[in-house]
């Protein structure tokens, strides 16, 4: 349990012990420095402890942000700071300043309410503190820890110094809503139209509904994942009533994903492992929904494996190409100011009001996506579905990819190592591409700097092209797949810092994945397609892992489990050998193996991972970036 040390004389009236209960604490009175730092020095050190001054008057949702968000090791709000197991030693070295010192207790104060007081750059002064609470702060900015400091917006946070200060404030705590506050912030700040339109006005109050039932983000998530799970089912059964179904209960599922962010917003339940069960079984969901329509059109006679496979191949990609760009650029020099002209113009649409949401919708982002997949999946037949979605995500891929190659060309930005050596892992790049680099490094660093993605294009192309032209069998895309290896090699032969060096990783995912789904497709034989779907499948969630080990600062997988696998060029070039000296049939029996092959080793290796970096304790992760 978490103990707050209440500091100070309490004030009659004064609700603040309560609401620290309330809120999980055992809480303790201190009568000054000293005593709060003996009561410090008692509690045990993996254990989060707070120190909040008795005179404390604001909104419980303040004191709530300040005090129990898992994400910060640090944190404070006016009259209270916080720390996690993991930044005790900071607390107490600060304690420890303020003893020697002789710190005592200071009168004086005001309200906080969404002004200096609660923003999350601004760090109170000796000065302007407000007890020791806020002195515990001032010394722990002047430690040079990373304290946070949440936006309270319109809730209150004060420690008054008199009769009428804490009227005051107490009026201007009666003036806001708290709860609605809450209800308001649980929903993601930015999102796209459908889910802020027509999803989120009421999941809140459904987030709300499990947070005082006692049910956590991961179950939510989890009752998602089944209802989507359910739905695929549904679709496969290939009759209208279960295509009907199978939309309604896609809409569920998508109903239930939103209500899993906003219910870790609502009661700040934030957690590593939360954050990667959510962003996996988006993708599963979403994947096993479209085996779903495919067994369902094949149930009716309509062989569209094909399609499925295409539309999981380009939205994969799309993706990877979200998450190069992003981690190319988010420590760049240009990241913060992005003068561009490209930029320009993107404003300017903003600025207009109506055009933000033509924007946000036409990208096909998850809550647009899942909704066109449901309508249509009750309304027509799976092929028209995977068609508008092959064409919707085409236009998507097309938009997107075309403004952040404008936005690369058009600035001057200094990318850093960090991104250079996290492009390098999304690259995925097996043993035969490092070995190969090893001997090409001087070569590339004599080539102009458009090298790395001009070769993984031409090479990926060379490769899909040829398995595509030639027919079954041929010596050629073997051929072209020894070349793409040497290109592969030529392109991360460097570190990936060139303007357009974040496309390297989603060109080398595209060769892969339509490598396997043309070889298969010219195979022509039942079950081929299928199997290749549950190869891509498992390669995919590989790679997704991949960006959310990155994204929660958890590292990447481990080089023996990359090796182990190939990387891409060495399992493109297994999948052409093996479309060599293989019949048909034969193919289809190997694709099957390396699927179950490589979901058993990847699979178990990430949730050993994850299961293992919850239990130990890693910090906490909520993405609040841009809607997948």
């Amino acid at each position: 349990m978490p103990t707050a040390i209440l500091t100070g004389q309490p004030v009659p009236g004064s609700s603040i012990e309560s609401e620290l209960r309330s809120l999980g604490f055992d809480v303790h009175l201190a009568s000054g420095a000293a005593d709060t730092g003996t009561l410090l020095a008692r509690v045990p050190g993996e254990e989060r402890v707070a120190v909040v001054d008795a005179r404390f008057v604001g909104h419980p949702h303040a004191l709530r942000l300040g005090l129990t968000d898992p994400r910060f090791p640090l944190a404070a709000i006016p009259g209270a700071v916080t720390a996690q197991p993991a930044a005790r030693q900071a607390l107490t070295r600060a304690m420890a300043r303020e003893n020697s010192v002789g710190g005592g207790i200071t009168q004086g104060g005001g309200i906080a309410q969404g002004g200096a007081g609660a923003s999350s750059r601004a760090m109170p002064s000796v000065a302007d503190a407000d007890g020791l609470a806020d002195r515990i702060t001032a010394a722990l900015g002047a430690d040079g820890a990373d304290v946070h400091l949440p936006e309270l917006g319109s809730l209150v946070a004060a420690v008054p110094a008199d009769p009428q200060a804490r009227n005051e404030a107490r009026q201007a705590v009666a003036a806001v809503d708290d709860e609605a506050v809450r209800l308001k912030s649980a929903v993601k700040a930015r999102d796209g139209f459908v889910t802020t339109h027509l999803v989120s006005p009421y999941s809140r109050y459904i987030a709300r509904w499990c947070a005082r039932r006692g049910l956590t983000p991961n179950q939510v998530t989890t009752a998602s994942l089944v209802t989507a799970l359910i739905a695929a089912g549904c679709a496969a059964t290939g009759t209208r009533g279960g295509f009907v179904a199978a939309g309604v209960l896609l809409v569920a599922s998508f109903v239930l994903d939103c209500t899993d962010g906003q219910l870790a917003r609502y009661s700040l339940q934030y957690s590593t492992l939360g954050a990667w069960l959510d962003a996996t079984f988006d993708r599963a969901k979403e994947y096993a929904y479209y085996a779903g329509l495919a067994l369902g059109a094949a149930r009716g006679g309509d062989d569209v494996w094909a399609l499925a496979l295409g539309a999981m191949v380009l939205q994969t990609c799309r993706h990877v190409v979200d998450f190069s760009f992003n981690e190319a650029n988010v420590d760049s020099t240009a990241a913060a100011a992005d003068t561009s002209p490209t930029a320009a113009l993107s404003d300017r649409l903003d600025s207009v009001g109506w055009t933000v949401w033509v924007r946000r919708m036409i990208v096909l982002p998850i809550g647009e996506r899942w909704a066109m997949i449901a309508v249509l999946t009750a309304l027509t037949t799976p092929r028209v579905t995977f068609y508008a979605l092959l064409v919707g995500c085409a236009f998507a891929a097309t938009y997107t990819t075309a403004g952040r190659v404008l936005r690369s060309l058009t600035r001057r930005a200094t990318r850093t190592d960090r991104a250079a050596t996290a492009l390098a892992d999304l690259a995925d790049s097996g043993p035969l591409a490092e070995a190969a680099a090893e001997g090409l490094r001087n070569t590339a660093l004599r080539m102009p700097g458009f090298t790395a993605p001009a070769v993984a294009l031409l090479g990926g192309a060379a490769v899909v092209a040829t398995a595509a032209l030639t027919g079954f069998g041929g010596p050629w895309p073997l051929v072209a797949a020894i070349v793409h290896v040497l290109t592969s090699a030529l392109a991360v032969a460097r570190p990936l810092k060139g303007a357009l060096d974040w496309l390297v990783p989603p060109f080398f995912r595209a060769a892969e994945y339509l490598t396997v789904l043309v070889l298969a497709a010219e195979a022509d034989v039942n079950g081929a397609l299928p199997a290749a779907f549950g190869l891509v499948a498992a390669v995919a969630y590989h790679h997704y892992d991949t960006v959310y080990r990155i994204r929660g600062g958890a590292g990447t997988p481990p080089r023996w489990l990359v090796r182990t696998i190939g990387g891409h060029e060495g399992r493109t070039l297994v999948i052409t050998v093996l479309a060599v000296l293989l019949t048909a049939p034969q193919f289809k029996v190997a694709l099957t193996v390396l699927a179950v092959a490589v979901a058993l080793v990847v699979l178990v290796e990430s949730i050993r991972f994850w299961v293992a970096a919850h239990q130990v304790g890693a910090p906490a992760v909520h993405d609040e970036g841009e809607p997948a």
